[in-house]
């Protein structure tokens, strides 16, 4: 079965082809598609972001389509970056920029009051029919300097008490198990297990 991915970041497409390994699909990103539209990010919440973007592109491709909105939330920040996470620091800016404003907004915050959550929504569209969506959640602590050279955005100040590490410390492997992402995928699963039943069963249907 084709499915579009619903993304062009590099760190994203990379990490969604792993953790969708075993299935038997065959995966386009939105450049593979030939698909230069966007779609504007306009929700309010990763929710309707991850639905505008699965819907959106659906419609465009006529694929079946695994679109995923993600982010940072920071307690002490009221929620902020949330949906602007990819954003906050300004369109061009780089993930550097992006981490530097974060330990900037937080200089002074204690350790203590430094919780925060990444989080993801990923939606699933058929082209004609309904969308599905799930979530998963990596609760953390946010550093007050960068450690780690793996991983992509906000991941080298985004510290797992559990496992004494930062995201960025992680073994791909290891992040695989229990990023924000990783959760969200896993519970999709079931979902894309579905499409493909119903795919060898003779197309999808509501």
């Amino acid at each position: 079965m084709q499915l579009l991915l619903a993304t062009r970041n590099a760190g994203k497409l990379e990490e969604l082809r792993e953790l969708l390994a075993g299935l038997p699909l065959e995966l386009f990103s939105l450049n593979d598609a030939g698909i230069a539209e966007e779609i504007p990010e306009v929700g309010d919440t990763f929710l309707e972001n991850a639905v505008l973007k699965a819907e959106g592109y659906a419609r465009l491709s006529g694929l079946n389509t695994l679109a995923d909105d993600s982010g940072l939330t920071v307690q002490a920040l009221g929620g902020a970056p949330g949906v602007q996470s990819a954003r906050w620091a300004g369109p061009h800016a780089s993930d550097r920029d992006r981490i530097d404003l974060l330990l900037q907004q937080l200089q002074g915050v204690p350790a203590h009051e430094r919780q925060a959550e990444f989080r993801c929504t990923v939606a699933i569209a058929e082209p004609a029919h309904r969308v599905r969506t799930v979530e998963g959640v990596c609760c953390g602590v946010i550093l007050d300097a960068p450690r780690g050279s793996h991983g992509f955005g906000y991941d080298p100040v985004f510290y797992i008490p559990q496992l004494g590490r930062t995201m960025a410390e992680l073994t791909r492997e290891e992040k695989n198990r229990v990023s924000h992402r990783a959760l969200a995928v896993r519970a999709a699963r079931p979902i894309l297990e579905d499409l493909l039943v119903r795919e060898r069963e003779g197309g999808t249907h509501e």
